[in-house]
């Protein structure tokens, strides 16, 4: 990680996780629910959305506080997708950021319910953002109910599943990815133009940036899941290969998957290159993404 790239994580991240905890822990709920909820989002990850949604706005000098309000929404999204994804009806997984899943500590139905209320808290909060003007709080509502929903996650989720029973083209595996994990990374990309009153001509050279920044992120999991270990992954390493599932590796070869992934990487740095503005956060950010370990 660069030298600039980590100074900025270092003077946000503290920032951003306490607005993300604040707004669990001062919700009226059932304390075993909040403490569920809790559990998974302070159990570490790389914060690599909530940070982008900084990254934009820090490109566009634009420190309002709302930026870390977005950037925790988006964090409770993620997190709520982790909690089921993880449940035994979904992969079935016991161990995620080098700790025990959710529903392995409080069960599958507290766990499914600590989902389901991390993801119907974060539209709340944009409702109740009244430093922005409504015409912003509803375009970042529907912008994360596109993103999050049928049309983004949750329907790259269902082609993911899908896609267990027979084996992809590379066509279609892009278009899970572009779903299951690009449509969340570009609204935290594209939320930190809306906030920061990008114009159109920027805007779309972020939402490219993003989708290119989405499948390089998808083709360095599938990589790390063929050469890293559990314990740098936090998480079952193999598992893709186990199940025989459509990866891009599968498709294209390690080494097919390695150029794919320099590929994007390469898109996204000339999308950058659209903007006048200094990108070099995102530009690092970029690198970040292709060259981790987990």
């Amino acid at each position: 990680m660069t030298t600039t790239l980590k100074q900025f994580i270092n003077d946000n991240l503290p920032k951003l996780e306490e607005q993300l905890y604040s707004l669990v822990e001062n919700i009226k709920a059932p304390s075993q629910l909040k403490e569920s909820m809790l559990y998974s989002l302070k159990a570490g990850g790389k914060r690599v959305r909530p940070l982008f949604v900084l990254a934009v706005c820090n490109m566009f000098h634009n420190n309002q506080k709302e930026a870390y309000t977005v950037g925790a929404v988006v964090e409770m999204i993620h997190t709520y997708s982790l909690i089921h994804d993880d449940l035994p009806s979904m992969d079935n997984d016991d161990m995620r950021r080098g700790k025990p899943t959710n529903h392995v500590i409080y069960g599958d139905a507290l766990a499914t319910l600590a989902g389901d209320a991390l993801n119907t808290l974060s539209f709340g909060i944009l409702t109740r953002m009244e430093n922005i003007t409504p015409e912003k709080r509803i375009e970042l509502i529907n912008l994360l109910s596109v993103a999050a929903g049928a049309e983004g996650m949750v329907g790259g989720q269902v082609l993911d599943m899908d896609g267990e029973k027979r084996t992809l083209s590379l066509p279609e595996l892009e278009n899970v990815h572009v779903n299951k994990t690009g449509a969340l990374l570009r609204f935290s990309i594209e939320s930190g133009a809306v906030l920061s009153d990008a114009t159109m001509e920027e805007r779309f050279a972020l939402v490219e940036y993003a989708h290119h920044i989405g499948l390089a992120f998808q083709i360095q999991d599938d990589i790390l899941d063929i050469v890293g270990t559990t314990e740098e992954l936090g998480k079952t390493a193999g598992k893709d290969v186990e199940s025989h599932k459509s990866t891009y590796p599968a498709l294209l070869t390690l080494e097919g998957a390695k150029q794919k992934l320099e590929e994007h990487y390469q898109f996204a740095i000339a999308a950058l290159g659209k903007i006048d503005k200094n990108t070099i956060i995102l530009q690092e950010f970029a690198q970040y993404i292709v060259k981790r370990h987990n």
